[in-house]
């Protein structure tokens, strides 16, 4: 059956059909190595340490096949960090037939089958105690973990056949509709997952009362029923702390939200399952209310690697503006939540912005998650560091790691999708996909280098003659954008899909051309930490300036002249990059010296000046320890204009 990680092939109100991941081969360029050899990594990398964290051993003692109780696993959701790395696996599988894996993963099945409960109950930090079921779904996250035993069973079946987690699965989402509905709890879970999970797990089965449930789950948020009893003092104050009602965005109907608010995992997870509630049902408040929230988030909110979530303490989402750098946040499972959301809403309304911003979070604030081998992981993402920042191999709370390894895993499912149209490009990279269209079998080829140039060429091939629409997503961090078919030149606007209608006969080229400048981003003056500074971009990728590239401290470093001398690709550096080099004067350090505060009579800029080099933010912190900065101080910040890229 097709492996799609969003199966809306029968969603009334999709506007787009993804090509199945198991369709589209990547076969060399950029994201080859990412989707091979990192993702194959990361995989065996991470079932090494759900086995040393005790994980995989909490299924083991529920069903009584472990005398100990495992000590190393803290967390009552600890159980998801096995279900999302199951899910990663489902996808591997889909471009992969791994027999050794493939019976790792059996015995992990079986062991989780085993320890599920009569009733379909499955949770194991309330194994075996019925008593304390659904009683605090505020934190303990029941319905959490089951969101995503529900997708990496989905996950398995689509890729496998894989019957037996299946089972499981739906006997768990079973025993759920049946406890929360109108007439039962009234009741959501305190981190939103499984609305999305059923509603997947309906397009699966075509079992209406997933979907109902969903439905549930969605209208019964903003009823500020999250609150802890005053009796239970310890949770009480630890909802306090992290923001009540809003952090939990448990503070309006799903309806009425207008800001995007709370922890930033929670909120983007939500806004997932009521996009996905809205391509089944197409009920325009929801789609109007998912409008307000994008804007609010990318307009105010985003970090410029697309990153989310810019407080430490909660893990939340900050005020307008609020977007500190050394201190963010930025957690990469975020990432990943605003990745899954644009891609609902891109499915929903085949508006290319939704695709610009997967571009933007794919290549900078996800990629940044995961270490160039696949086994070290950042669980936030700072756009400065003063040293000593370095990716784990696993954390306590080890959400992201298998975040990384599903969504590697799955990447070729974004590249393309189909309407009534025709092929619709999403995503730009060597790769490969043969399908349908117009009653014909087509192949169609993208060769390219992109990130590194934006020169793609493009083949179509069928075996006769057919009429169908090519739409190209044409990046909007692009100038001039033109492409090229058959003598033909289209010159189309940024952040649109260009639609290639014609009867396509044979092999046809077309080549796109997307000039990739180096450019200095200033932010929004209402972000006061970045008055004065600029970012560095070369297409959709963000740069930084690490020390381990430099005889200079790079907080030490202003940007001279609007020029950037050198863009080379160094093969042999950090698997292949383009490093940019720029004219720099150094700030005056000695007149610093044992003082917080100075006048500004005396110059602040030393008269040595040095060639600094950036590399893409996303390779930081692959060589150690180093100091790193996004933003860089410009000398005529207020009288500048973009740079000039070297002729």
């Amino acid at each position: 059956m097709p492996v799609n990680v969003v199966e809306v092939s029968r969603s009334p109100h999709a506007r787009l059909r993804p090509v199945p991941l198991d369709c589209v081969d990547i076969v060399g360029g950029f994201w080859e190595r990412w989707v091979g050899e990192t993702a194959r990594a990361a995989i065996r990398h991470q079932y090494r340490m759900l086995e040393e964290s005790d994980r995989l051993k909490r299924f083991r003692w529920a069903a009584g096949r472990s005398s100990e109780r495992p000590t190393r696993s803290v967390f009552p959701f600890d159980d998801s960090d096995v279900y999302k790395w199951l899910e990663a696996c489902g996808f591997y599988f889909a471009k992969s037939k791994e027999d050794k894996l493939k019976g790792v993963v059996e015995s992990v099945i079986d062991d989780i089958v085993a320890s599920q409960e009569e009733d379909g109950y499955l949770f194991t930090e309330h194994h075996g105690a019925p008593e304390r079921r659904w009683k605090n779904l505020t934190f303990d996250h029941e319905l959490y973990c089951a969101g995503h035993l529900i997708q990496g069973a989905i996950a398995l079946h689509r890729s496998t056949g894989e019957t037996k987690l299946f089972h499981a699965a739906l006997k768990l989402a079973d025993l759920i509709s049946k406890e929360f509905n109108p007439d039962g709890i009234r009741g959501v879970c305190g981190h939103p997952e499984i609305e999305m999970a059923l509603i997947e797990l309906y397009r699966e089965t075509g079992e209406r009362k997933y979907l109902k449930t969903a439905e549930f789950f969605i209208n019964e948020r903003g009823r500020d029923s999250l609150r802890p009893s005053p009796e239970d003092r310890l949770n009480n104050a630890l909802y306090r702390i992290l923001g009540g009602a809003s952090y939990f965005v448990d503070h309006k109907p799903v309806r009425e939200l207008d800001e995007i608010v709370g922890h930033a995992v929670r909120a983007l997870y939500l806004n997932c399952g009521v996009t996905d509630l809205y391509m089944e049902s197409g009920e325009e408040a929801l789609l109007w209310a998912m409008e307000r929230l994008w804007r609010s988030f990318v307009e105010r909110k985003m970090y410029i690697t697309g990153a989310a979530g810019s407080r430490y303490v909660s893990e939340a989402f900050g005020e307008d503006y609020e977007l500190p750098n050394e201190r963010a946040y930025a957690e990469t499972c975020a990432a990943i939540a605003s990745f899954m959301w644009n891609w609902r809403m891109l499915l929903a309304t085949a508006e290319a912005r939704f695709a610009d911003v997967m571009e933007l979070t794919l290549y900078n604030s996800i990629l940044s998650g995961v270490s160039l081998d696949g086994k070290q992981y950042f669980y936030m993402n700072p756009l400065a560091s003063s040293g000593g920042y370095m990716r784990s191999p696993w954390f306590p709370c080890a959400c992201c790691p298998p975040n990384i390894a599903r969504l590697l895993a799955s990447l070729p499912g974004y590249f393309y999708s189909t309407s009534e149209k025709g092929l619709w490009v999403h995503l730009y990279g060597t790769s490969k996909t043969a399908l349908k269209l117009d009653g014909v079998e087509a192949v169609f080829r993208q060769e390219t280098s992109y990130p590194w140039s934006g020169e793609v060429k493009l083949t179509v091939e069928t075996e006769e003659p057919a009429t169908f629409s090519i739409l190209l997503r044409i990046p909007g961090w692009c100038e001039a954008p033109s492409v090229r078919v058959d003598g033909r030149v289209y010159r189309p606007r940024l952040s649109t899909y260009l639609e290639l209608k014609r009867r396509w006969r044979g092999k046809t080229v077309i080549k796109a051309s997307y000039p990739m400048s180096v450019k200095m981003k200033a932010s929004h003056p209402y972000l006061r930490n970045n008055i004065g500074q600029v970012a560095l971009t070369r297409g959709p990728l963000v740069y930084c300036v690490e020390s381990v590239d430099n005889t200079v401290d790079p907080r030490m470093v202003a940007l001279e002249g609007r020029t950037i001398s050198k863009e080379v690709f160094r093969r042999g550096l950090l698997g292949g990059v383009t490093v940019l080099s720029f004219n720099a004067r150094l700030i005056d350090s000695a007149g610093w010296r044992e003082k917080l505060y100075r006048s500004l009579d005396a110059p602040m800029l030393a008269r040595r000046r040095a060639v600094v080099k950036a590399i893409p933010y996303y390779a930081w912190a692959n060589r150690g320890g180093s100091v790193m900065t996004v933003w860089l101080p410009l000398i005529d910040f207020w009288r500048s204009k973009s740079p000039k890229s070297p002729s």
